[in-house]
């Protein structure tokens, strides 16, 4: 008795929680894409690499306190978090599969 009514709550809550998950996915993404957008394409840091140029400024020393720096910060949060509900959607596909009959 105890077993059917862990089986129906797993059988009716993973569906809402896959959902979820997609809803975070699509958020964390479009988040992703914005943040990315927003930052700053500084090519000149490739070049400093062949000239052996380096310009050493205020803004350079302090650059982890930067705008670029917060943004860079949000998109790989926003990737690990896209990264393990990912894993975690494909995970619930293994425990409703079976309560399905698939």
């Amino acid at each position: 008795m105890n077993d059917e009514l862990v089986s129906d709550f797993w059988a009716s809550a993973l569906p809402i929680v896959r959902y979820v998950l997609f809803g975070i996915i699509i958020a964390c993404a479009i988040v992703m894409i914005v943040t990315t957008l927003m930052q700053s394409n500084d090519s000149s840091k490739s070049l400093d690499a062949f000239t052996g140029v380096s310009q050493e400024s205020y803004y350079a020393k302090n650059k982890g306190a930067s705008r670029d720096a917060i943004l860079k910060r949000i998109t790989i949060a926003m990737a690990v978090i896209i990264f393990v509900c990912i894993i975690l959607f494909f995970v619930t596909e293994l425990f409703i599969a079976p309560t399905t009959g698939e």
